[in-house]
């Protein structure tokens, strides 16, 4: 069995200040199909399948609707990419992991045009040793197959991996998958939620994770602890 350690991260509210334009563009899109959907539900999806969104928010939709609200979304929120920005010591982050001598893995299902814009804003292909995205599963998060996925794209198994992720999506997933989460609170999700949902350790961001890396289940993959 490989001893491979790996750390996992999504992206979106994870690495990149994207949740809210999510949510805004959701919004433009139910509302241009007439369907009323307050922000506040919204927000409380994002992160989950993006099938699973629209199925909830849309009340079971035509399959033709529920295409066309996905079609719209990422009309919308492709045309606002230019406010997206790296989130505080999303870099630096990573750098640190990559010391460490930890390889770092994009555990997102974010569709393929969106994560093309995801990750020429974090700038940080060169420290990425493997990247997931939507084409790679038929469900994604809370389901936990994208992190087997992500797992088996550097060699690593459940038992020596972290994931880090921003949603109880993630954590959740985390939870099916067995691999230990840590939660961000840039996606602006609470910390009570996080840690109901699974998740070990809260931090506000990326760089507040990495204040703390030392205290984390991280640092007992880089001194061989898991």
């Amino acid at each position: 069995m490989s001893t491979q350690s790996a750390v996992l991260f999504d992206v979106d509210g994870t690495l990149v200040d994207s949740n809210y334009l999510h949510v805004h563009a959701w919004r433009r899109a139910f509302a241009e199909l007439h369907h009323e959907v307050e922000s506040w539900r919204i927000h409380r999806a994002i992160g989950m399948d993006g099938s699973e969104l629209v199925r909830l928010l849309s009340d079971d939709a035509p399959d033709d609707v529920r295409r066309r609200l996905e079609d719209l979304h990422s009309q919308y929120y492709l045309q606002s990419s230019d406010l997206l920005a790296p989130l505080p010591g999303a870099r630096k982050l990573l750098e640190h992991i990559v010391a460490l001598d930890l390889p770092v893995v994009l555990a997102t299902s974010a569709p393929e045009n969106e994560l093309a814009v995801l990750r020429k804003v974090l700038g940080c292909d060169d420290l990425v040793a493997a990247v997931t995205s939507s084409a790679d599963v038929d469900v994604a998060k809370p389901n936990p197959d994208i992190i087997g996925i992500a797992l088996d794209r550097v060699g690593a198994t459940a038992e020596r991996a972290v994931f880090v992720g921003d949603a109880v999506w993630d954590a959740q997933a985390c939870v099916r998958a067995g691999v230990p989460s840590i939660g961000l609170l840039s996606g602006g999700v609470s910390r009570a939620e996080l840690e109901t949902a699974g998740a070990a350790l809260v931090f506000d961001n990326a760089e507040d994770l990495l204040a703390h890396l030392d205290q984390t289940p991280i640092a007992g993959l880089a001194d061989g602890r898991g």
